[in-house]
């Protein structure tokens, strides 16, 4: 029995295989426990493993890499087209075998542990800050429902609240005053919680060269350089910067038919996280050009056509793609480089 091909639904405690061969006949159907899985692949000869970039995907395909297999990783919108039938483990490894022969498959770079470690930061970060930001809209809303409207911002929150409660002459009973209390203090610990990871994250931005490099692009700080390079890597895996930037969700969606092309607003396809971080990084930029003296460059030409929004998306798209250079080429960034124009 020859098995070229292997196709695994992963799970947490069940896993389906499916096998084919060099002729693409199905050879191999079974279901394995977990600790079956390393003592399996191990007696197995080399063949292309295909799984779905899903829960445990990375480290299994570390582990099964080591055993001397290709593994591939495919989005799961990628793989649910080629799901024949029903939906069920048996299927989604008949599916996810099938798509992985494909040759024009596109696949998920595999992380590595020190990727997935810094991830793993930014990602609790990122889970710190949204529970602060609703902590900070219950304490507004329960002191409005009071006719007590503190001012947008988290810091007008820590600086007013402490009045609020201490002052006598409005209606707030004591119960109320120490339910307010307890919010405060819950958002200032997430807050030092926040500013704990954010100093983790600079330090490990610190430590990496490549960091440090793409962080001297404008617009991309150390939480960016550092999301960056722990989510691309070198960048290798992607054929252009626009197909970094495609897979950032930041090129247009189309719906074109009959030759007639229409462009509509970004995709918004790909890690929310990292194009969030860049549009920030782009807005505080155009920030900073509206304050200088000298009104000249692509970036202030832009604006002059466009709306800021659509500004900050497309210096998103510009920094990405010099992102992708940086990278693949090994270079270092520079604010007047010029591209040299290919001969004919």
């Amino acid at each position: 029995m020859k098995i070229s091909t292997i196709g695994i639904d992963l799970a947490k405690t069940v896993f389906a295989i499916h096998g084919v061969n060099e002729r693409g006949r199905a050879v191999l159907k079974k279901v394995l426990k977990r600790d079956q899985m390393a003592a399996f692949f191990a007696n197995l000869p080399a063949c292309l493993v295909g799984m779905e970039a899903c829960g445990s995907a990375h480290y299994w395909a570390r582990k099964l890499q080591g055993m001397g297999h290709t593994v591939r990783l495919i989005a799961p919108q990628f793989v649910k087209p080629y799901v024949k039938t029903n939906k069920n483990d048996a299927a989604d490894a008949e599916a996810i075998c099938e798509a992985v022969a494909r040759p024009n498959m596109r696949f998920v770079p595999i992380k590595t542990v020190e990727q997935q470690s810094v991830l793993s930061l930014h990602r609790v970060r990122q889970s710190f800050v949204r529970a602060r930001t609703a902590q900070a809209n219950q304490i507004r809303g329960l002191l409005s429902e009071f006719g007590l409207v503190v001012p947008q911002g988290i810091h007008q929150l820590a600086g007013r609240v402490p009045s609020i409660l201490e002052d006598a002459a409005n209606e707030l009973t004591g119960s109320f005053r120490q339910l307010i209390q307890r919010l405060l203090e819950h958002m200032k610990e997430l807050d030092r919680q926040v500013h704990n990871l954010e100093v983790q994250i600079r330090v490990l931005h610190r430590e990496n060269e490549v960091s440090c490099k793409l962080a001297r692009v404008p617009g991309i700080g150390p939480i960016t350089a550092s999301a960056l390079v722990a989510s691309i890597g070198d960048g290798k895996s992607f054929a252009s910067g626009r197909q970094l930037a495609a897979w950032l969700g930041l090129v247009p969606r189309q719906s074109s038919s009959g030759g007639k092309n229409a462009l509509l607003g970004i995709s918004k396809r790909g890690d929310t996280y990292i194009r969030t971080l860049l549009i920030h990084g782009a807005r505080s930029v155009i920030r900073a050009a509206n304050r200088k003296e000298n009104k000249e460059g692509w970036l202030y030409s832009l604006l002059q056509r466009r709306n800021p929004n659509v500004t900050a998306v497309a210096l998103a798209n510009k920094n990405v793609r010099i992102v992708w250079a940086l990278l693949v080429h090994a270079r270092e960034f520079r604010s007047d480089y010029m591209a040299t124009p290919t001969a004919a």
